[in-house]
C-alpha cells in the first residue's frame, strides 16, 4: 500500500522493514521514524503454542454457568422499557417500523431504539429483519389498545 494512501504524505517507502516504522503522535505535523521490536511470524506462533501447551484450557464450574444463564434469560424476559408503548404506537401510526424512525420520533439514541425494535419483534408485533427494508407492523391499533392501554 502506498504511504500516501495511509499517511497523506510520502515517507513509508524509505523504511527498511524489520521494525523500522513511522510513529505519528497526535499534535505533530509529520510522523517520526522509530525502531520498534521486530517479531517474526514464526516467533509469534512459537509463543502462542507454548502458552497453549502450558494451559489445560478453561475450567468452568457448570453450576455457576447454568445459574448465570438462567439469570440472563430472566433479565431479558422482564425487559420493559417505559417507552415501549410509545414506540409501538409510533410504528402502528406509521404502518412500518425502523430503528431510525424510532430514534427520530422518540428522540432516543441508536442502542435504545434498536432494543425497542428487538423487543417488538420478540413480542410478535413487527416482522423480522429484512435488509434495509422497514419492518411490517403485525398488530392493529385496536389490539394495541386492548393489550397496553387497559393493562
Amino acid at each position: 500500500t502506498d504511504s500516501r494512501t495511509i499517511l497523506d504524505m510520502g515517507g513509508a517507502e524509505k523504511l527498511l522493514g524489520r521494525g523500522d516504522m513511522l510513529f505519528y503522535p497526535s499534535g505533530m505535523s509529520k510522523p517520526i521514524r522509530v525502531q520498534g521490536a521486530y517479531i517474526t511470524e514464526k516467533e509469534v506462533e512459537s509463543v502462542v503454542n507454548c502458552i497453549k501447551n502450558q494451559n489445560a484450557g478453561p475450567d468452568y464450574n457448570m453450576e455457576v454457568m447454568e445459574e448465570t444463564a438462567a439469570e440472563e434469560d430472566n433479565k431479558h424476559d422482564d425487559y420493559e422499557d417505559e417507552l415501549l408503548p410509545d414506540a409501538i404506537e409510533v410504528v402502528i401510526d406509521a404502518g412500518q417500523a425502523s430503528i431510525s424512525m424510532i430514534q427520530r420520533r422518540l428522540r432516543v439514541g441508536y442502542a435504545r431504539a434498536a432494543r425497542l425494535i428487538d423487543e417488538m419483534e420478540k413480542r410478535g408485533l413487527i416482522s423480522g429483519f429484512d435488509g434495509s427494508k422497514p419492518r411490517n407492523v403485525l398488530i392493529s391499533k385496536e389490539e394495541f389498545e386492548e393489550q397496553y392501554k387497559e393493562g
